[in-house]
This record gives C-alpha cells, structure tokens and sequence, in this order.
C-alpha cells in the first residue's frame, strides 16, 4: 500500500484520534440487539509469499498451494487479486477449497468499477463481481470498494447511487481517500450518517502520511483496518497496541467483527507484526486467533 507512504517517521504522530461521537451510538445499538460472539480476523493482502517458503511455508511449497498454507498461518485476506480480474466460478471454488470453514475473504471491488469508470455505468460488472464473490459462500467476510484519490465528493451522488443498488446482502466497506472528504466537517459527517443509514462500513487506513482519513467513525458494527506498516520499528509495535487497546474497548461497546490487514513493505514482517497485536488481542479481550508460527522444515537425512 503505497498511498500515504512517508521516507521519514520522525515527525510523524501516530497516536490514535479520539472517537468520532457518533460511534458510541452505533456500537450501543449492536449491543442492544441479539448479541453475537465477537469475533476477529486478521491477515495480509496477497498470499503468493515466497519469502515465507522455509518459514511460514513449507520448503519447496508449489505455488498453487500457497493458499492452503496461508490459510493455516491467518484466517483472513484483503484479496486483492479481484482488483485486477473478477475470477470465474473454478477459481473461486479452488480457493473456498483451499481454505477452511472459517477462513474470511475480503474482495476488492475490480478497478475497472472503482478507477477505470469511477462507479459510472457499472451495473454489468457489479452483477459479475457479486455473483462470483458470492460463490465463496460462508468463507466471504466483506467486500471493499476502493476509491481512487481523486473521486472527491462533487461525485457523491454517483457513490451514492451506487451504495443504493449494491446487493444488501453482501456486506460492503468503502475506502475514501480525498482529503475533502475528511477536511470539511459538515461534509464529512453527512457521508459518514449516509455510509450508517445504507449499513456500509467505513473503512479505517492508519498510515503515515494521511492522518487525516483517521476518522475513527464507526458506521457499523464492524472494522476493516488497513495498517502500513514500516519494517517493524518501535512505532508498529507501538501502534500494535494502540489499535489492540481501542478494539477492545469497542468490543465492550458493542463491536462484533474487526478485520485488521497488514501491509509491510517486506512482507516477512507481517507474521512477527501480527504475532504481537494477536497477544495483545488476547490479553485485552480474551479473543483468542491463533498467530502465525514457523513451520519445522523436514531436512532430508544422509545415508552415510
């Protein structure tokens, strides 16, 4: 994830915003009704890692079985490979194949709708991507629709539209990016009650160098976290709790699910990033996700 990247941390201040004011709300309403067990999902956005093969992977690991040992490692994924081609129906069924019963896939909207035609004229291709993401049946957690920097809200209406013919039963996250979406206060709080009212998550970035899209505004009672990371200096660590500390507090509050993707520029720092933000879960909720481990590599013998 290179949007918001920054060369330099040292000036940056990493420390979380207060809650938006409306997100108590929200989340005393999730409370209120049926209660369900909360639950947690963590993961990376691609699962093609070589660097992992001996490690996370086993040693001389074929490709097309990377999946099936991502799995074992995290039980959730930001698929981004949907960003570039909706997959046909056996593609899909390899990957609900690959994992198990309780494996989350998080698809990005193709960019052919988000990007190319900006959420214009896309009704074919929603109709594609929907039924295809749909085929992973209990394994789909929520999609995310990803809008470039430069949708700004003179096409609100378009988004809007588009929210309003979106399946309801698929569950949608929206990434907003322009900073005036964020900067004008009256704007911002309009889109955010319209994301609430069409039940559609709000999705949270936390990276260096847009501080701003921190709107800590709950739409739902779900989180899609996307965290950049940067190499593992004091600072994820730091952040590591942060985020550990605020999701616990929603979760008193009322939060049901939380999805927390990893983006490290080397991707060998997502498994130890996420190995303590899973303790720090743990001992703040007692939701226990089991962490990634490094896999005993089998080392063939000699026979002399």
């Amino acid at each position: 994830m290179d949007f918001g990247r920054l060369p330099d941390l040292r000036y940056v201040d990493f420390r979380l915003p207060l809650d938006h004011p409306d997100t108590a709300s929200v989340l005393a309403r999730a409370q209120a009704t049926a209660p369900t067990p909360p639950s947690l999902y963590v993961g990376c956005p691609i699962w093609t890692n070589k660097d992992w093969l001996g490690s996370y992977f086993p040693l001389g690991a074929k490709e097309p079985d990377y999946l099936k040992y991502y799995a074992q490692q995290f039980n959730s994924i930001e698929l981004n490979t949907t960003h570039y081609r909706i997959p046909d129906a056996p593609t899909v069924r390899r990957w609900r194949e690959a994992v198990g019963p309780g494996f989350k896939f998080c698809p990005k909207l193709p960019r052919s709708i988000s990007h190319e035609r900006e959420l214009y004229n896309t009704d074919a291709l929603t109709l594609s991507f929907t039924r295809a993401v749909q085929e992973l049946g209990d394994n789909l957690g929520t999609c995310f629709l990803q809008l470039p920097p430069h949708f700004g809200p003179d096409l609100l209406p378009r988004l809007e539209r588009f929210l309003l013919d979106w399946p309801a039963a698929i569950p949608l996250a929206v990434e907003l990016r322009h900073p005036r979406w964020f900067s004008d206060k009256v704007l911002a709080d309009a889109v955010f009650a319209t994301l609430e009212a069409l039940n559609k998550t709000l999705v949270i970035t936390d990276v260096a160098g847009r501080r701003d899209v921190l709107a800590q505004r709950l739409t739902t009672p779900v989180v899609l976290l996307r965290l950049n990371g940067h190499g593992l200096p004091a600072s994820d660590y730091e952040r590591a709790d942060a985020w550990a500390a605020r999701l616990a507090e929603w979760y008193a509050q009322g939060l049901r699910t939380a999805y927390v993707f990893i983006h490290q520029k080397d991707v060998r720092h997502a498994p130890i990033w996420a190995q303590h933000f899973l303790a720090r879960m743990q001992e703040l909720t007692g939701i226990s996700v089991p962490p990634p481990r490094l896999i005993p590599q089998q080392v063939q013998g000699s026979l002399f």
